[in-house]
């Protein structure tokens, strides 16, 4: 059996697809282009395929992590020159790698995403003030309304670094490196808004999906 790690790019088009339907339009791909896909064992058997990490809706990408298991070995070139032929406007494959098969599963593995957001500004000083005030500080206590009522948190251990990218007339671009791992995921828009920033940000870019090395998981 053979692993390919893929990385792949979310555009505009599809931002507002929800993650199940990026599962689905993957494995109509995979079909349509003839890749052997490996199997789940079980009475219900699946297509062996794992997304790293969800993406919220409204966020593009172009560091969109998946493994895919194959039944039979073929050229990452030629699965991504392959795969790349059936895929709509708005996502494509940019690398893909051969992995070992025992390592552990990729959602394992992530410990930060990182992101370029995009605010409206009202000077540069604020911002940098902003950022300052809210990396000294220890805790941060956070609420989040879900369906099932609010969540109760700790802002700040979900925070690993913020930093300014650029200012440019009317607004400015951050950088954001947020846990995302089975203990908890930062959401852009929440450490915005406890900058001070009010309304949703312009635009949320997920530049990059940091994993824990296999040698370091020894």
């Amino acid at each position: 059996m053979q692993r390919l790690r893929i990385r792949f790019r979310r555009g505009e088009e599809i931002k507002f697809i929800s993650h199940l339907d990026i599962i689905r339009l993957w494995q109509r791909a995979f079909t349509r282009a003839n890749i052997p896909l490996a199997y789940s064992e079980g009475f219900n058997p699946h297509p062996r395929i794992s997304l790293a990490a969800p993406l919220a809706l409204g966020i593009t990408s172009d560091a969109e992590l998946m493994d895919v298991y194959l039944s039979k070995e073929l050229s990452p070139h030629f699965f991504t020159t392959t795969v790349n032929r059936q895929l709509p406007a708005g996502v494509s494959i940019l690398q893909a790698i051969q992995v070992p098969s025992h390592i552990p599963t990729i959602q394992s593995q992530l410990r930060y995403a990182e992101y370029e957001v995009f605010l409206n500004e009202t000077a540069p000083e604020t911002t940098e003030a902003a950022i300052s005030a809210l990396l000294e500080l220890e805790t941060l206590p956070w609420q989040h309304q879900r369906d099932t009522g609010p969540h109760h948190y700790d802002l700040r251990q979900l925070i690993d670094d913020i930093w300014v990218i650029e200012h440019r007339p009317g607004g400015c671009r951050l950088g954001m490196r947020l846990r995302c791992d089975n203990t908890g995921s930062g959401r852009p828009e929440q450490v915005t808004a406890a900058l001070g920033f009010t309304g949703y940000p312009q635009a949320v870019h997920r530049s990059r999906l940091v994993l824990k090395t296999y040698r370091d998981s020894n």
